[in-house]
């Protein structure tokens, strides 16, 4: 299979090389020239999870140099449990936080760093890996690729506008991951990676690539969580089931939309947002508008550019076509915490900011009517990383899991640094 940019003003490339690259040269993301067409009956020996990712990724993979080791790396990668568990009646929550960061990008960023490994394997020259994160991203990230041999990380995160466990996460990793704490908003810590990344000269001098969900490394994989899913659900009850997912850069969500699109038993997908509403709006009729984004509970989404409308477009290129298939609901604060509450008191645990977006919306949406039938509500992150938040409001200690426990407890650090090209080069020049 071949790779082509959005912006149709690139070569096609192998998926290696767009998973090297990450952006594409005209400033557009990768996507597949063709989408594979798969059924469940494809999926009939898969059980676990690995397995059932590496079935559905195969095709993405055919004659690449990375097709013999796929099974070992979705072995590598989803050795993580990705489990349903019920909210009521009708209503699951698909629990995406027992990686070793605690979110759901850490299935991402592990199989983007299982490929990159195999990929540099024997390299002359390091390859920097520039990342931006609105909280959990850079996390999995550094996780992922913490000491990996000839590969370095620069993670940019909006200081202040990050849970304090978090900035402490993304500082504590130390050897050939650094932090950056970028005076401005995660959406300029997202422009400062696109511009390095499309600057020739720069690359000349320092080989880099992305790992955010621009990646293709990173958004391919993260369809596999989904159809496992959905595959669970259609074995045990018959049907679909439907998808209610909090977005901020629309990663997540574009992946649960192309593993439907390729053929996988999954129905509606509702995306939910905080008060960065430019989704919503968009859904709602409005042109589409990205805007300064600012600052909320649900902090991992506060985004007011989300870079995957880009490749939404290109999966349904006409907009009213585009609004009629999707639904986007933004969400508050105060219903953000209340939703924490009412979770709390109804069933005794905790969920994230992020997951109470999309629980919220989903009571809104069945109390129009137009959300029938059995759904899951994608559990982003682990309540604990968001204690000063979360605690307050179900009035109990939420203890971290025992893989973020051992990263809260290292020492950390983080490099201030004004949201200017200039300065970015240069850290990226330091080595």
């Amino acid at each position: 299979m071949r790779f082509v940019s959005t912006r149709g003003g690139a070569p096609a490339v192998t998926l290696s090389q767009a998973i090297a690259a990450g952006l594409a040269p005209d400033g557009g993301l990768y996507v597949p020239d063709t989408l594979p067409s798969l059924s469940p009956a494809d999926f009939a020996d898969c059980v676990t999870l690995p397995q059932i990712a590496a079935t559905l990724l195969r095709p993405f993979f055919a004659g690449d140099a990375l097709a013999p080791e796929l099974d070992a790396i979705c072995d590598e990668a989803f050795d993580v449990p990705a489990p349903l568990r019920p909210l009521g009646d009708d209503t699951h929550l698909l629990e995406l936080f027992h990686g070793p960061t605690a979110a759901f990008k850490d299935f991402g960023a592990r199989f983007l760093a299982a490929c990159l490994t195999r990929l540099r394997a024997g390299a002359q020259t390091p390859l920097t890996i520039i990342v931006a994160t609105s909280g959990d991203t850079g996390a999995a990230v550094g996780g992922a690729f913490h000491r990996a041999p000839g590969l370095r990380v620069v993670i940019l995160y909006p200081d202040g506008r990050v849970s304090p466990r978090q900035a402490h996460q993304l500082g504590a990793f130390g050897d050939n991951v650094r932090a950056l704490r970028v005076a401005g908003s995660f959406d300029d810590c997202q422009a400062l990676v696109k511009r390095a990344l499309g600057d020739t000269a720069l690359q000349a001098r320092v080989a880099l690539s992305s790992a955010n969900s621009i990646s293709l490394g990173r958004l391919l994989p993260q369809m596999s969580y989904y159809a496992k899913a959905a595959l669970e659900h259609r074995r045990a009850h018959g049907g679909v089931l439907n998808f209610a997912i909090p977005t901020g850069n629309l990663g997540n969500a574009m992946a649960c939309i192309l593993a439907r699109r390729i053929g996988l038993p999954i129905g509606k997908v509702l995306l939910a947002t905080n008060a960065n509403d430019v989704l919503p709006q968009f859904f709602d009729g409005a042109p589409y508008t990205p805007r300064a984004s600012v600052a909320t509970l649900a902090n991992a989404m506060d985004v007011g550019a989300p870079s995957n409308f880009e490749r939404l477009r290109w999966l349904t290129p006409d907009d009213n076509a585009l609004r009629a298939g999707l639904r986007a609901i933004a969400v508050d604060d105060d219903a953000i915490a209340r939703t924490i509450q009412d979770v709390w008191d109804a069933h005794f645990f905790a969920i994230c900011p992020h997951t109470a977006t999309a629980v919220h919306a989903l009571q809104r949406e069945r109390a129009a009517g137009r959300a029938h039938g059995i759904w899951a509500v994608a559990a982003t992150a682990h309540p604990a990383k968001f204690d000063t938040i979360v605690e307050p409001l179900v009035g109990a200690r939420v203890p971290p899991p025992p893989a973020l426990a051992a990263l809260l407890s290292r020492p950390a650090s983080a490099t201030a640094m004004p949201a200017d090209d200039a300065t970015f080069v240069q850290e990226l020049l330091r080595g």
